[in-house]
Parts: C-alpha cells; sequence; structure tokens
C-alpha cells in the first residue's frame, strides 16, 4: 500500500491491531487491509521468581502494555507524521495457560501463576485420572484445584479465573471471555460444541461440591468465543488505561483474547489439518493441527485447539532460547570489554553461522539449557548444565551448535510419539526470532523433526502479527468464510517462504546427539538434586 493510503488507513481507523504479552517482550504490531505491518511497539519485561513461584506483577503488565502501545503510537508519528486516534479492530494476546484469580470487584486475590510453575503435580495426577484426559502442569485447571488442594485461603473468595491475555481483555473491555485457542489451555475443549467439554466440566464440578466451594466451573470461568466474532468494545475506561494520551477513542471493536500458541499458528497460516509450527522463544512448542483425535491419552502430548476450534496436538517444552540468550550477553560483553562494538543482530548472526561449521553430532558437547524444570524429561526444576567429553573438539562451531540443538532436543521427544500414531504433516512452519538468522535453526529444526521446515519473511514478526491478523479477519472476512480460507486467500496468497529440508548427515548427528542427551539426562537430575540438598542446608 502507497504512503499516503497508508496515512489515510491510520487516520480513518481502516487499520487491525494486535498486542501480546509475550514472556520477555510485550509487542504492539499494526497491519493495514493488505495485511502489511504499518508500525511496531515494543516494552521488555522478565520473570520474576518469588516464594519459589514463577510470575510477573500484574501492575508490571499494565505499565508494559501502556509502553508498548505508547511505542507504537510514536512508531506511527515517525514514520507518517499523525498522531494514532483510533483503530478498526484491536485484539490481546499472552502466554498461554497460566492463572490471575479475582474477586467479585475484579481485585486480585493471589499472585499471578504462570506457565512456567511445575508445582501442580498433585492435582495433575487426580484431574488427569478423572477426566481421562491429558491436564498439564501449567494449565489453569490444574493451577487452580492445586490450590484448593492446598486450602489456600483465597480460594473460598474467587470470582473469576483468567490467562493474562484474558485479564488485559477484561481491564480494556470489561467482558469476561476468552478465545478457544486460548481456553484450550485452561480446561479441555469439545470441538463439535466449540466450548469447555460439559461433562468433564461436570465431574470437576462434583469434586467442587465435594471441597465445599460455593461455585461451579462456568460460574469462574470465562465465556468461550472463537474467531471472527466479536468479544467487546474499548470502553472510555479501557482506552484510557491503553492511551495514556487520552487521545485514542473508546467503543472500538475487540475480538476475543487469545495465547500465544493461538496467534503463533495464525502468523504461519497454520490452521489447517496436516499443517503444523514450532514456535520458539522462552519456551518452545510445536502445534499440529490433526484430521482426527489421538487414539489414546498421551502425558507428553497436550490436546489443544486452533483460534476457530480445530483439535490440535501440542508439544510444550519450558525451556526455549533464554539460555542462549544469556550466552548471547556473555558473547556481548566480552566484545564490548576488547574495545569491539556489534549490535545484537551481528553478533546473534555470528554465534548461529558458525555452528554451521560444527559437527552433526556436536562431536559430543551437550546442552541441557534447563532454566526451569522440563516436564518431557522428568524435570520438575532445572539448571542449565554443559557435558563434553574431555578428548572431544570443544571448540565454538561446536558449542553454538549444542546449544541450539538444545532447543530443539525436549521437543524431539514429544514428537516421536506423534510419529508413531502416523499423524501427517504436510506443511510445518517455524516462527520466532531465533528464525531470522536464515538456513540456520530452520536447518536443524528439520533435522529433529526429519521433516521439511518452511519460515515465511515475517519470522520475526510472531504473535503479534497473528493476533492483528485474527483483528483483520473480524474486520474483512468475508461472509461466512472459515478461518483458514481467509488466511490462505486473502493474507498469505502471496507470501514469501523457503523451505528447507535437512541432509542425512543432519539427521544422523542429530540423532546420535539425542542418544547423548538422554544418556546423560540423569546427569542433569543429579545436579539439581546436589543444588537441592545445598538449599536444604
Amino acid at each position: 500500500m502507497e504512503e499516503a493510503n497508508t496515512i489515510s488507513a491510520i487516520k480513518n481507523g481502516e487499520t487491525a491491531l494486535g498486542i501480546e504479552l509475550g514472556s520477555t517482550r510485550i509487542k504492539s504490531v499494526l497491519i493495514n487491509k493488505d495485511y502489511e505491518v504499518v508500525a511496531t511497539g515494543f516494552f521488555n519485561w522478565e520473570n520474576r521468581y518469588e516464594n519459589e513461584l514463577w510470575t510477573y506483577h500484574l501492575n508490571d503488565a499494565v505499565k508494559g502494555l501502556q509502553c508498548s502501545f505508547q511505542s507504537l503510537v510514536e512508531d506511527v508519528y515517525k514514520r507518517y507524521g499523525i498522531e494514532l486516534s483510533t483503530v478498526g479492530c484491536i485484539g490481546i494476546s499472552g502466554m498461554m495457560h497460566g492463572i490471575i484469580a479475582l474477586d467479585e470487584n475484579n481485585n486480585q486475590l493471589s499472585p499471578f501463576l504462570t506457565w512456567r510453575n511445575t508445582n501442580t503435580s498433585q492435582a495433575v495426577e487426580e484431574l488427569t485420572d478423572l477426566f481421562n484426559f491429558n491436564i498439564p502442569l501449567r494449565w489453569t485447571i490444574a493451577q487452580l484445584y492445586q490450590s484448593i488442594l492446598n486450602k489456600e485461603s483465597h480460594v473460598k473468595d474467587i470470582n473469576y479465573v483468567s490467562t493474562l491475555s484474558g485479564y488485559i481483555h477484561l481491564l480494556l473491555s470489561g467482558k469476561r471471555v476468552i478465545g478457544i485457542g486460548e481456553a484450550s489451555g485452561m480446561f479441555p475443549i469439545d470441538s463439535e460444541m466449540l466450548d469447555f467439554d460439559q461433562e468433564m466440566v461436570n465431574k470437576f464440578d462434583s469434586v467442587l461440591s465435594e471441597k465445599r466451594m460455593n461455585y461451579s466451573l462456568r460460574d469462574i470461568f470465562p465465556k468461550v468465543i472463537v474467531a471472527g466474532k466479536l468479544a467487546g468494545k474499548l470502553t472510555e475506561e479501557g482506552a484510557k488505561i491503553l492511551d495514556v494520551r487520552g487521545i485514542l477513542k473508546p467503543g472500538i471493536p475487540m475480538v476475543a483474547p487469545e495465547g500465544d500458541a493461538g496467534t503463533g499458528m495464525i502468523a504461519t497460516n497454520s490452521v489447517a489439518p496436516r499443517t503444523g509450527n514450532v514456535s520458539a522463544g522462552t519456551s518452545i512448542f510445536s502445534m499440529v493441527v490433526l484430521e482426527k483425535r489421538l487414539s489414546r491419552l498421551y502425558k507428553d502430548i497436550d490436546m489443544v485447539t486452533t483460534p476457530d476450534g480445530r483439535p490440535v496436538a501440542m508439544v510444550h517444552c519450558n525451556n526455549g532460547t533464554s539460555e542462549l540468550d544469556q550466552w548471547f550477553s556473555i558473547f556481548k560483553e566480552f566484545a564490548e570489554s576488547i574495545g569491539c562494538k556489534a549490535n545484537t543482530s551481528q553478533i546473534y548472526d555470528a554465534m548461529y553461522y558458525a555452528s554451521l561449521n560444527g559437527s552433526p553430532s556436536c562431536d559430543d558437547v551437550i546442552f541441557f539449557n534447563y532454566l526451569s524444570g522440563e516436564p518431557i524429561t522428568g524435570l520438575m526444576e532445572g539448571h542449565p548444565l554443559l557435558v563434553r567429553k574431555s578428548n572431544g573438539r570443544f571448540n565454538f562451531a561446536n558449542f553454538m551448535r549444542s546449544q541450539i540443538y538444545s532447543i530443539f532436543a525436549a521437543l524431539s521427544i514429544g514428537t516421536e510419539i506423534l510419529i508413531e500414531e502416523n499423524v501427517s504433516i504436510d506443511k510445518l512452519t517455524g516462527h520466532g526470532g531465533m528464525f531470522k538468522t536464515k538456513g540456520v535453526a530452520q536447518r536443524y529444526l528439520s533435522a529433529a523433526m526429519n521433516a521439511p521446515v518452511t519460515v515465511m519473511e515475517n519470522a520475526g514478526e510472531g504473535g503479534p502479527f497473528g493476533m492483528a491478523l485474527l483483528a483483520a479477519f473480524y474486520l474483512w472476512g468475508k461472509e461466512n468464510q472459515g478461518l483458514e480460507d481467509f488466511l490462505e486467500t486473502e493474507v498469505f496468497s502471496k507470501t514469501v517462504r523457503s523451505t528447507i529440508m535437512a541432509t542425512k548427515d543432519d539427521i544422523a548427528g542429530f540423532k546420535q546427539y539425542m542418544e547423548r542427551y538422554l544418556a546423560l539426562i540423569n546427569v542433569e537430575k543429579a545436579v539439581v538434586e546436589s543444588f537441592k540438598l545445598k538449599e536444604k542446608r
């Protein structure tokens, strides 16, 4: 779209805004009717580890939301010389799972628990048995039930339970609703009814009654809404919260809040059966849209949905790129200490491209990137660990290749289950910042999954772009047009893509790496136990 037309579109509100509260960054993306990104905004934040739990303070979330939107406003003015006063539709996304418990006045009752917490083992065991359905440690229902089992004082006063995206949507619109993709990480979904599974709701309500809770699940959970539907409007109070300038107009339509898994599927055009995507960030997960449900319960596979309700097999790993990012900081600090000035992209590119000179098996240099627990490998806590053979080739290339391999290692373990279930994947797309360096992480992911991997030219935009597209689907989707058709024919028909299939040597090397990785997992467990003993002393 020409600049004059873009300026006109921004002035007239012919745009869609997606804001995603990710693990390390709150990002805002504004798109036009050609589905082009016309402006962006950022705010960096970090989780806190308090009282042995991972959390964010909700006032930090609101501040970050405001700063990210203000950054977007400044970008609009810098690019086009106009003040942003309205948009066509707004969508809020956030880290999937977790729990925020509120009272009847929407006051916070307990710390916000994120997806990263693994303290719900008892709840998970009981609920998985009750439902005959895998309930992961990080799901909202697991965290709610664990707090009930713990007899925490706040549970009797709970009036509403939601996720981070649902909470922000409530602040802006006053509506207690949730997108079906995000809802599927709160409680099991019936993909036929496009709602929480009523049979399981009934079972949980019986448990609540036994525990003498004065509410049912539907009393305290949000209403489920599918993609393309109106989910409220920006209130006057919400406009003042989002825009500290006081310029943004209220009354803007809002779509249902979604999780980062769902927005990642949108951003990679992976909502059709037999398609999948891998999202790499603080955590890493794959999402494969199924033609039919899996034959049985698997504790390493989460059953969730697309934003329009189709069943999805999700392999979620708690540890993604965070450890690699910390090594980036070390190398940047070293470079600066010897007088070398390099920007972020240059250092990351140097790290990634150096790995291509490493051995396909990393010559027995093995990393465990566990900043937190990793349920797939049976660890409720984690500590980063490097193990290497004393006579192996320990050089920068193998060091970096092993670092990147470690990001995909746990993911590949869960993927083996899908292979055993004969799940077909016609297209697998990678997205997230680590795919910006062309042909590196994409190649190693292909080796880990033994499948071709596609990366789109907007690989670094990720979830906020996907959330903006969900807002655009409400605005510009044709009557009776499905989400799959909208994305394929309207949004991504002209998108530039690159596809890589790993070589046989890469695949064999990654397999050899994983054999050593699994053989050494007890070393990681021993390290975790040793730290526990030290803390007890």
